[in-house]
């Protein structure tokens, strides 16, 4: 392949574009990778779309080594199946919906799992059919509110989808280990420093799950590692340490203390040890019980409910962690409090909660036997030795509050949490048997008894795969693309016009002769200098700088990544490029 920027759809930009926001989304527009068409869409230039084709010919090579089968499925759905499997509800504002003329509704495709659990109900009677996964590369939706960071966050994206159909829990073991595995090699050839780590379902549903996140300090997920141990998991589906249950009634009974303009935890801490409450002065934050009231919408719901969350006064909420556990509502705090006058703000605590009707959720660690300094329900007033499972008793617990560093890690007992950010690149899941119940598929057993296969999904975002290389592949003058994924293997740069030119475009000719794919900056209206800063910009492997030495019979050859220069014999090229494709010593 030879490609010349004379007659290149590209331009560079020498400034960053005023809506780029990070690194990736910067770079793959000043580079001329791609182009905004709309909020949370793009027009991919040849560049880009070389590497997009590159990252997605690496993923169907290892999904078709493990024996899936690749199909294509509609991106304009019909309304009826999302009805069956209750999703259509569930997604609420983030699928786009539309009607025909004839008034029949449609979705543009979130996912596919309603489709490939009908498809192989069609296809397949028996349990000789079995197993089978299928996949596909589509382009997906989502009604994305704040579309933000480029490919990172659209309303239009690239997946790979792939759908397993096991008969036994065995056998979708077997399925999800080998899709594990293959990703692992999917990730590792496209250069990608990542971390599996535990995860939350959230529409998928099922039993278990793992994302591979692509490490990068602007990724939109957090998750933890352990110190000591393999532990690792988004900050979501981390579970708290709990303490034991101890005694209610090896405390005292409660009391209550006048606390005036204390509405805040810090307030009520200084207070409560100047005033010595309940014959203490080492009062801390953590003593206290902080109750945050949310809402509540169910999807479908008319109206939405009240949750209160209590809490150690040391920790704070997390609405991603909150909206993870009771997806598929919709969470957010809540403002009306002159319409709940029996909440009083700042002052709310657990003790009639269950009189008003109002579900209350408990961190894990506020246990029974557990003993608070918390509100007392009327302004300026709070209540000491207030006992979970005698003064008040939760409707259950949930994971809520913030994840911090330091924490105990779950997983062992002498580690600690530490916390990265990180770009979600791919994400599995055991989906169980929650599609083939919906839509009652079942094939004839070997016991001649109908028998309901099981279910796995394995998702890749093939366009955030191009944003998570391009952060972690950069340097301060432009992209540096490892070899597997970049548009061209070589970048020939004229440094001149004349025979400097001429040579350019007939090593370039020679090199893609020889298999190599090329790019060739043959423009006579660019400075030599612009051209080496649109090759460093550009970020393809290796430049070919034909220059002074040609006379001489040398061009010179650098190494991106490394900035490494080597003085070579202009008749020796091709064979150095292609026998030492690594280095160039």
């Amino acid at each position: 392949m030879l490609l010349r920027m004379s007659t290149l759809l590209l331009r560079t930009l020498r400034e960053d574009p005023a809506d780029a926001e990070v690194p990736s989304h910067r770079l793959l527009l000043r580079a001329g990778y791609v182009r905004r068409a709309a909020p949370g869409g793009y027009t991919w230039l040849p560049l880009g779309k070389l590497v997009l084709d590159r990252i997605t010919e690496i993923v169907r090579a290892e999904l078709a080594a493990i024996g899936d089968q690749e199909v294509h499925f509609p991106a304009l759905l019909p309304a009826e199946p999302y009805r069956t499997s209750g999703r259509w509800t569930e997604y609420g504002d983030d699928i786009f919906t539309l009607a025909d003329r004839k008034g029949a509704e449609h979705l543009l495709a979130p996912t596919h799992e309603e489709m490939a659990a009908l498809l192989v109900k069609d296809l397949f009677s028996s349990y000789r059919d079995f197993p089978v996964t299928l996949f596909q590369i589509q382009t997906k939706f989502r009604d994305e509110a704040r579309p933000r960071a480029g490919l990172l966050r659209g309303r239009e994206f690239l997946m790979k989808d792939a759908y397993s159909f096991d008969l036994d829990d065995a056998g979708l073991q077997a399925a999800y280990d080998r899709h594990r595995e293959a990703y692992q090699r999917v990730f590792d050839r496209l250069g990608l420093d990542y971390t599996v780590v535990r995860a939350m379902s959230g529409a998928m549903g099922g039993s278990a799950s793992e994302e591979f996140l692509a490490a990068t300090p602007v990724g939109e997920d957090t998750f933890v590692g352990c110190t000591a141990c393999a532990y690792a998991a988004n900050t979501e589906a981390v579970v708290t340490c709990a303490p034991a249950a101890g005694d209610p009634d090896a405390h005292p009974s409660a009391q209550v203390h006048d606390t005036p303009e204390t509405p805040t935890i810090a307030s009520l801490v200084e207070l409560a040890n100047a005033r010595e409450l309940g014959g203490r002065t080492d009062w801390t934050a953590a003593d206290t019980l902080k109750n945050v009231v949310l809402t509540v919408r169910r999807p479908g719901a008319e109206a939405a409910e009240l949750l209160v969350i209590g809490l150690p006064g040391d920790r704070e909420v997390d609405l991603k962690r909150v909206g993870a556990a009771l997806h598929p509502a919709t969470v957010a705090v809540f403002e009306d409090w002159a319409g709940q006058p029996e909440l009083v703000r700042g002052y709310i605590g657990p003790q009639i909660l269950g009189k008003l009707g109002v579900r209350y959720l408990v961190d894990p660690r506020v246990v029974t036997g557990t003993a608070w300094l918390t509100g007392a329900n009327e302004p300026g007033r709070h209540a000491v030795d207030v006992v979970c499972g005698r003064d008040f008793v939760p409707d259950g617990t949930i994971e809520a509050a913030e994840v911090r560093p330091g924490d105990p890690c779950p997983a062992c007992d002498t580690g600690e949490l530490t916390m990265r950010r990180g770009i979600e690149v791919g994400h599995i899941f055991q989906l169980g048997r929650r599609f083939t119940d919906a839509f009652a598929v079942d094939v004839l057993g070997p016991e001649g008894k109908p028998v309901r296969p099981t279910m796995g999904c394995y998702g890749i975002g093939i366009s955030r795969a191009v944003a998570a290389v391009a952060a972690q592949h950069h340097d301060d003058r432009g992209l540096v693309w490892p070899a597997a994924v970049a548009p061209c293997d070589v970048h020939v740069v004229a440094a001149g016009k004349g025979p400097q030119l001429d040579a350019a475009l007939d090593l370039g000719g020679r090199l893609a002769g020889a298999g190599l794919r090329v790019l060739v900056d043959d423009r006579t209206h660019v400075s030599a200098g612009v051209k080496f800063t649109d090759a460093e910009l550009i970020g393809i492997p290796r430049a070919v700088v034909v220059g002074r030495r040609l006379a001489d019979g040398y061009v010179e050859v650098r190494d991106r990544a490394t900035g490494e220069r080597a003085e070579v014999p202009v008749d020796g090229l091709v064979g150095r490029l292609l026998s030492r494709p690594g280095n160039l010593v």
